[in-house]
């Protein structure tokens, strides 16, 4: 029963959260965002775009569902000569984000945005917080709220600092901090592994970020590479300064992974220590240090392809070498690309030398258990 309370306070703590950040999108005065339902398919046509791809464009009468359009019914329509790429492709009953807005002439407009998907979102979180605390018992609890923790953390002080014009590297580092030693002393408690885990982390963290600052210059990368990064150019109360974002970006996407490979080294000497309370320090060490890098060259591969499969459409692109990137040479020398690869090597370079780092401290500080006679 106490485990299904703490799920429950859990599920209530996040979901919140999810909430508040969806209401604080924001939106131009004279449009009015809200939640309809189609409830019919006037016409429909298929187009085909001069690459061969075909489109659907489609005429559809909608219900509103909530504000002022609640159970009003309208009509929008999306047949004409205009392509609108990434368009809304509709069946009756699906429930869809509505924009309307009043024209110059005083005429409305309706555009249908995106789907309402908010629902399955929240069902697909149930299931994880299921399953987690099922399996992972206690653990999986304090796993949750850590990760509950690290979502307030990134969105109620790392993000609003860095909108308000504070160093990103800064702030994310500090923000790194907090998240890491939530995450430790959550899941260890106040014990000397714990201690050796997070001034590990924080030593790699700072190489890290020495490093994407060394090379983030040598390649002259500006932060802008991005297209989501271009749409807060220019923003309103926003002064953010877009090279140190890319090194804030760097910082928090390697800190899941160092926090991974440290904390398993730590378990690994831990271990070795509890078997063997007489092992020499350097044994515990060299020891630690085998499995050490057999799990190495399976992180830095899964930090690579994280980083590749988010930027797949971008490697998409550049492989067909349209002009004028024609060379190999040239689509690698691209700001896109040269900025994933510095993401990705860096992050590399940050997980290697947290190995050592964390396999040495644990070594030379970690005591085993005395034998009992």
């Amino acid at each position: 029963m106490k485990k299904i309370i703490a799920v429950i306070c859990l599920s209530l703590f996040v979901f919140p959260f999810v909430v508040m950040a969806e209401e604080a999108v924001l939106v131009e005065p004279q449009d009015t965002v809200f939640k309809a339902r189609v409830v019919e398919i006037i016409e429909e046509q298929e187009i085909t775009r001069e690459s061969g791809n075909t489109a659907i464009q489609q005429h559809l009468k909608l219900e509103g569902l909530e504000g002022d359009w609640k159970f009003k019914k309208f009509e929008v329509n999306g047949i004409g000569g205009l392509d609108v790429v990434g368009g809304v492709e509709s069946s009756v009953g699906n429930k869809v984000i509505v924009t309307h807005s009043i024209n110059i002439d005083g005429s409305e407009s309706f555009i249908i945005t995106d789907f309402v998907r908010l629902n399955y979102l929240y069902f697909l979180v149930a299931i994880f917080i299921i399953l987690m605390v099922g399996i992972a018992r206690w653990t999986g609890v304090k796993a949750i709220g850590s990760l509950a923790l690290s979502f307030v953390v990134i969105m109620w002080f790392v993000i609003p600092r860095i909108i308000a014009g504070s160093s990103p590297l800064l702030i994310s580092l500090l923000g790194a901090i907090v998240i890491l030693a939530l995450v430790i002393y959550i899941h260890w408690g106040f014990k000397m592994k714990a201690h050796i885990a997070t001034v590990s982390i924080f030593i790699s963290l700072l190489l890290t970020g020495l490093i994407s600052i060394i090379f983030t210059n040598l390649t002259k990368l500006s932060g802008l590479a991005d297209d989501n990064v271009l749409y807060l150019v220019g923003q309103s109360g926003v002064n953010i300064q877009f090279e140190g974002l890319l090194l804030a970006g760097i910082i928090i996407g390697t800190l899941g992974v160092l926090d991974d490979v440290v904390i398993s080294q730590v378990s690994i000497v831990e271990q070795l220590k509890e078997v063997n309370p007489k092992i020499p320090m350097w044994e515990a060490f060299r020891r630690g240090m085998k499995i050490g890098v057999d799990h190495l060259s399976s992180m830095t591969n899964t930090l690579f392809l994280a980083y590749a499969g988010a930027s797949l459409p971008l490697l998409l692109l550049f492989h067909l070498r349209q002009e004028p990137f024609m060379k190999i040479s040239q689509i690698l020398n691209n700001q896109m690309i040269a900025t994933e690869i510095v993401r990705t090597l860096v992050g590399s370079i940050g997980l290697i030398l947290a190995v050592p780092i964390a396999t040495f401290f644990a070594a030379y500080y970690l005591k085993g258990k005395k034998e009992k006679n």
